[in-house]
C-alpha cells in the first residue's frame, strides 16, 4: 500500500508579509477570503507576480496557511512559486512586496517583470 507523502508549502511568508496582509485584507471594502498570488505572461522579462483580493475560494486553488494569514495560489502559478518566500519590504522611497524564488531565472531592469522556470525535481 503506496503511502502518500505530505506536499510542500509553496509559498513561505516571512512576518513583514503576514502582517501586511493582515492589514490590507483588513483594510478591504468588501469581505475577502483571502489573498490570491499568481503569475502572468507580460513585461520584458516575460512574466509578473500578481496579487489580488479573493472573494472565495475557488476548487483549484492550493491553499496556503502561514503565521496567521491565509493566502491562495493560482493553480496555473503553483510550478512557478514552488518554494518561494515571500516577503515585505520598505525602504526609503518604495514599500512592496518581494517574492525570493529560486524558479526565477532571470529580471528586467525595472524590476517589474521576470523570468521563471517551473520547478523540478519537488523533494
Amino acid at each position: 500500500m503506496a503511502v502518500a507523502r505530505p506536499r510542500p508549502q509553496v509559498v513561505r511568508l516571512t512576518e513583514a508579509a503576514a502582517e501586511r496582509i493582515k492589514t490590507v485584507m483588513a483594510k478591504a471594502d468588501h469581505p475577502i477570503a483571502a489573498v490570491r498570488v499568481g503569475v502572468k505572461n507580460g513585461g520584458c522579462a516575460g512574466m509578473a507576480y500578481i496579487m489580488e483580493y479573493a472573494e472565495k475560494i475557488n476548487p483549484l486553488d492550493e491553499v496556503v496557511e502561514d503565521k496567521g494569514v491565509r493566502i491562495l495560489i493560482d493553480p496555473k502559478a503553483v510550478l512557478f512559486l514552488l518554494g518561494t518566500e515571500m516577503d515585505y519590504r520598505i525602504d526609503k522611497l518604495s514599500a512592496q512586496f518581494v517574492f525570493n524564488n529560486p524558479n526565477q531565472t532571470a529580471a528586467c531592469g525595472c524590476g517589474e517583470s521576470v523570468q521563471l522556470e517551473p520547478a523540478t525535481g519537488v523533494q
